[in-house]
């Protein structure tokens, strides 16, 4: 055995059996090139593009990038997928069979794949029996990924509108009660405004005593309006401040729900295509100089061993 692997006994071996090597080597590549051809293996093309991220936030320390990554890894964006292309009939699995998502997910992880690129892009990379099936399906992802993160935001978006509009609607519920309570108060002592008629009130009340005009029927009226703001005069201002501070919360509020109405109601994506993809016109897989040359290799080495052992017995 120590015997075994001794250099100089292989290398008399190798040489002694060359043309064996030689054979095993022409077969070894014959045989390759043949199962490794379309009419065993079913050719794969494959289409990539790549995306930066746009119009969106984030929602926690993730990158906008792997927030992006997230999202078009979803089994959401799969399973539209699957849809969209049969691709159940593709990588032909049952629909009927119990471990149905099972087997397309692994089918579908094994032939698209979305990484982050070192300069913070995302990559889609689809291989498949068509190409421009292949290339439709890269385009296809961006899609679904506009539509899903279109549906997240305006989910968010519709829920803030709905708030918004809800505080909006109760608030000119308490105006409106307000307005009516100040054209009672108005009616019933003729105060239209506490903070305007005060001091016009007063001058003119001075004004008319000054002139000796204390009995008059004009001050009489004055004096029946100063009675009703000495009685009522403050829960007039505080009517009035009150309305006031509700017709600016709801200007306010106005301005929130038109904001979020806007973002809720436009339309836009949220993706830079940086590489379109394209039909590829030369196949990816397999590689067969690669298959080649590795079956060969193997098959000689297999070979030297096998010939070891004879050699190994002879002794």
């Amino acid at each position: 055995m120590e015997n075994f692997f001794d250099n100089r006994r292989i290398l008399e071996m190798i040489w002694k059996r060359k043309f064996h090597f030689v054979i095993i080597g022409l077969i070894a590549i014959v045989l390759s090139a043949i199962f490794s051809g379309p009419a065993f293996i079913t050719p794969k093309y494959k289409s990539t593009a790549r995306i930066y991220p746009s119009n969106i936030w984030t929602m926690s320390n993730e990158s906008e990038t792997e927030q992006m990554l997230e999202v078009l890894n979803s089994n959401d964006i799969k399973f539209r997928m699957f849809d969209a292309f049969d691709l159940d009939q593709v990588y032909k699995i049952n629909k009927e069979d119990p471990n149905y998502i099972t087997y397309m997910l692994d089918a579908y992880n094994t032939n698209v794949s979305v990484n982050k690129t070192e300069y913070e892009t995302a990559e889609i990379k689809v291989m498949d029996y068509e190409p421009n099936r292949a290339a439709n399906m890269c385009d296809s992802i961006i899609h679904f990924y506009n539509q899903k993160v279109r549906e997240i935001h305006k989910a968010k978006d519709k829920e803030m509108v709905d708030l918004s509009m809800k505080s909006l609607t109760k608030k000119k519920e308490e105006l409106k009660g307000l307005e009516s309570s100040l054209d009672s108060l108005r009616e019933a002592t003729g105060i239209i405004s506490f903070s305007r008629q005060v001091p016009e009130l007063t001058r003119g009340y001075v004004t008319a005593l000054a002139n000796g005009r204390g009995n008059s029927a004009d001050t009489k009226k004055i004096e029946k309006l100063y009675d009703n703001f000495s009685e009522t005069g403050s829960q007039a201002m505080i009517l009035e401040n009150k309305f006031n501070r509700t017709a600016s919360t709801i200007d306010s509020l106005t301005d929130i729900y038109e904001r979020y109405l806007v973002e809720y109601e436009k339309d836009i994506t949220y993706s830079h295509i940086v590489e379109y993809p394209f039909a590829a016109d030369k196949k990816s897989y397999p590689v067969r100089w690669l298959i080649v040359m590795l079956s060969t290799v193997s098959a000689v080495f297999v070979g030297l061993l096998v010939f070891l052992v004879l050699d190994y017995k002879k002794a």
